[in-house]
């Protein structure tokens, strides 16, 4: 009777300590990160088993025990809580906090940047060559249909994901700012509206000056006149990409659907994805009279509202450009 005490009370005992270590070793600090970095990166990918998981983590050197972080997640009943993802590993994190890691699913956020002012070509030419995106290729979609801003994914997301949240976004963007438009603008649609943002958003790449931008387009669009933008002379010769070369007067009078010298009203579609700025001037536009602009010097321009003041203006740039080619000696 006293032996079976005692070996009851051995394990007992064998049992506590085990459960002890366990506990110790699992709230530990884990090895240092390799080559002095402060973190490591490991990826986790669906539906991985725990011991595959275990056998990277120690082979990434995040943990010196596969074994132990097993038992540890099972007998914590953590083992279905763990999620895939890429994950930045802190230098000599315990293994009960790496679990804690694993558990809540914070990946490491990649981004991918449109611009403002890229043609839909552009932007899904960024999206198709980013390393950290998967799937097929994309198709370019329609000019303008993408929103421009950064876009912040874990890895394994998609290109068709991607593009899909662009798109989506820019027509809950347009449709919102169309719905708040200030009354009487010459618009039939919204898509006139997105034609219109595109062109501003190529015109200046100062946000203050959009809405006056906006409200000389707007103001020739009522009275009939060319809009003679040169953004839509470049789109309408090389889809928006750089010329080489300063604008050449046949380009100016080149026939092309885009050439706003030659047609008159909008071009049939956008030139460019014009951002919230460029969407937002055109339906919300500053009051003004004026009916033209040109470059000031300064990286702005000079607007006017009479054909004069307008040659007044331009000579103005003139001398500023002849002043640039031949300075003084």
């Amino acid at each position: 009777m006293f032996r079976v005490i005692g070996i009851l009370l051995v394990l007992v005992v064998l049992a506590g300590g085990a459960w002890f270590w366990e506990r110790w070793n699992f709230g530990a600090a884990g090895p240092p990160a390799r080559a002095g970095a402060s973190e490591t990166v490991v990826n986790i990918a669906t539906g991985e088993k725990l011991s595959t998981i275990a056998a990277r983590l120690q082979g990434a050197g995040v943990i010196s025990n596969a074994l132990l972080f097993q038992l540890g997640v099972r007998l914590r009943g953590e083992r279905a809580l763990l999620k895939a993802g890429e994950y930045a590993l802190p230098s000599m994190v315990s293994m009960n906090d790496l679990a804690d890691i694993l558990i809540s699913g914070h990946s490491i956020e990649h981004k991918i940047t449109a611009a403002e002012g890229l043609t839909s070509q552009m932007i899904v030419n960024i999206v198709n060559t980013d390393a950290d995106l998967t799937g097929e290729l994309q198709p370019v979609p329609d000019e303008g249909t993408l929103l421009p801003e950064t876009y912040f994914f874990t890895k394994g997301a998609t290109r068709k994901t991607i593009i899909t949240r662009m798109r989506e976004a820019q027509e809950k963007f347009l449709s919102r700012a169309w719905t708040a438009r200030a009354p009487g603008l010459p618009f039939v649609s919204p898509q006139d509206a997105l034609i219109l943002a595109s062109i501003v958003e190529k015109e200046s790449a100062i946000p203050e000056e959009r809405r006056h931008i906006a409200a000389v387009f707007l103001n020739r669009l009522r009275l009939g006149m060319k809009l003679e933008s040169d953004p839509t002379v470049i789109y309408g010769i090389s889809r928006g990409y750089p010329l080489g070369h300063g604008i050449r007067q046949s380009e100016l009078l080149g026939a092309t659907p885009f050439n706003t010298y030659v047609i008159s009203g909008l071009p049939p579609e956008p030139i460019c994805n014009p951002g919230k700025d460029s969407i937002s001037a055109v339906l919300n536009p500053r009051t003004s009279q004026d009916l033209y602009f040109v470059a000031d010097g300064t990286g702005g321009h000079a607007f006017a509202s009479t054909k004069s003041a307008q040659d007044r203006n331009v000579a103005h740039w003139r001398q500023i450009e002849s002043s640039a080619l031949h300075p003084k000696q």
